[in-house]
């Protein structure tokens, strides 16, 4: 299902010769043509087939941006943004050749203002980079997608992450954006305001777009106080339903949990072997409370009640920061945490995301079908939020092994649309949902091809992405 969406586009040689001379003049050593530059650029995360771009072109402010995109539309040549390649779903791959545009190079912080808490960025600036920049105003941004993406790339995926159940979505915490369109002129899609019924909004339809309607130049984001205190804790349940049923009652409840993290056996048994931890080899929740002294003991103490409800012996607590950031380090390296059960074996990382009432039936089936299929398939999940992730490992190099894996992922999806969910609750589609969007939302997908051809109507916008046209 997947493999069959990964295939060559069609390709403009005539105009991609063209382009290539004119960025090499315009850009000069910021232009590359070289094969590992160029392999660089293309898919590597999971595995996806790379696709390689014919150049890559390094831009250093929206002028460039501008540039590239009068060029390649001038001559009918894709165009391809890159922030840090770790999207998981064949977002950077060029099917039909084209320009790959990096934007490490735009990496400014713009402006913060801490009265309004908000700031701009360019597209290139890290999450990371932006908190250490930001942590002298006592603000940061929340969204942690656990890779150290680029807010740019964070945007056109509509990424959330660990602390999605509190603080939202990337769709949350956007506020405006610059976009340089078709026509290589830039538009700016909001104000600062909080909140606007000013026109269409624009904002949230270029986030999310993936890169297919316009290049994003700049981004302004919303942002949060740190808070006055910060708690961690780890707690184990004897079955995987017991810690699902737990965390429904702890949304339900109205604990503003900012994180409550899923990890099913397999996978903790991966994390206590990458980590060098020694956890109970159980179901287990990572969970984090933010807020004062007296409110994230009040909310600790009222989760523990629940957890106990539910069957847990033990709810590991505690506000020391080291051992806070070390539960949550080994939290983001699950990925390759679970890489390190089977080395030799290739890794496909998938997310769906149900309604959290149907989280626990979702989840149980399956890990019910992972056994059935005989797979190796650790199970992560941002559960505060009904969104949890599969790593399936399994040897590319075997068609059988490949196929059972791929329906696999079939049935997971169909399992996720049947009980009201989604095919990709973060890593957005890509190459790789395309045909689970199609299952997802048939009678949409006219309106959103619609768009497109009005937005990029010679398809230069990072083509072979989210649908076919």
């Amino acid at each position: 299902m997947v493999m069959k969406d990964v295939v060559p586009g069609v390709r403009n040689e005539e105009g991609i010769a063209k382009v290539l001379g004119i960025l090499k003049q315009e850009f000069g050593e910021r232009f590359h043509t070289g094969q590992s530059l160029r392999e660089q650029h293309s898919h590597t995360t999971t595995y996806l087939p790379s696709q390689l771009p014919d150049g890559v072109v390094f831009v250093e402010n929206s002028e460039d941006v501008k540039t590239v995109v009068r060029t390649c539309a001038a001559h009918k040549v894709p165009m391809i943004p890159f922030g840090t390649g770790s999207s998981l779903e064949g977002h950077v791959n060029a099917p039909s050749g084209g320009i790959s545009v990096d934007f490490s190079r735009m990496n400014r912080v713009i402006e913060v203002n801490p009265e309004d808490l908000d700031c701009t960025v360019e597209p290139g600036v890290t999450r990371e980079d932006l908190n250490t920049y930001l942590r002298d105003t006592g603000l940061f941004f929340p969204i942690d997608p656990g890779a150290n993406a680029s807010l740019g790339g964070m945007a056109s995926t509509r990424a959330s992450g660990t602390n999605a159940v509190r603080y939202g979505t990337m769709k949350e915490n956007v506020l405006a954006l610059t976009v340089v369109t078709a026509d290589g002129e830039e538009i700016r899609t909001a104000q600062r305001a909080r909140k606007s019924s000013a026109g269409y909004d624009l904002t949230r339809l270029f986030v999310g777009a993936e890169g297919t309607l316009g290049i994003i130049t700049s981004i302004t984001l919303k942002l949060q106080g740190i808070p006055a205190k910060i708690s961690g804790g780890v707690c184990a349940f004897p079955s995987l339903k017991a810690a699902c049923d737990a965390v429904v009652m702890t949304i339900q409840m109205g604990i503003p949990v900012a994180r409550i993290e899923l990890l099913d056996e397999m996978q903790m048994k991966a994390v206590n072997a990458y980590s060098k931890l020694s956890y109970p080899e159980k179901p287990t929740l990572f969970l984090e409370f933010h807020g004062t002294e007296e409110t994230v003991e009040m909310q600790a103490g009222q989760f523990r009640e629940i957890a106990a409800e539910f069957g847990s012996d033990e709810f590991q607590y505690t506000t020391n920061a080291e051992e806070r950031a070390q539960l949550w380090k080994a939290r983001h390296n699950a990925y390759w945490a679970g890489r390190a059960l089977a080395p030799e074996l290739n890794g496909l990382s998938t997310d769906v995301c149900v309604p959290i009432s149907r989280l626990a039936e979702c989840v149980a089936e399956t890990q019910a079908d992972i056994r059935e299929t005989g797979l190796l398939a650790p199970i992560v999940g941002h559960a505060g939020d009904g969104n949890f992730h599969v790593l399936m490992l399994f040897n590319d190099k075997d068609p059988e092994d490949l196929a059972r894996s791929e329906a696999f992922m079939a049935r997971l999806n169909a399992r996720a649309l049947a009980m009201g969910g989604t095919c990709t609750g973060e890593h957005g589609v890509g190459q790789g949902k395309m045909s689970y969007l199609e299952q997802e939302l048939p009678s949409a997908l006219p309106v959103m091809r619609s768009i497109k051809k009005s937005l990029d109507p010679d398809n230069i916008f990072n083509p072979g992405k989210i649908f076919r046209l």
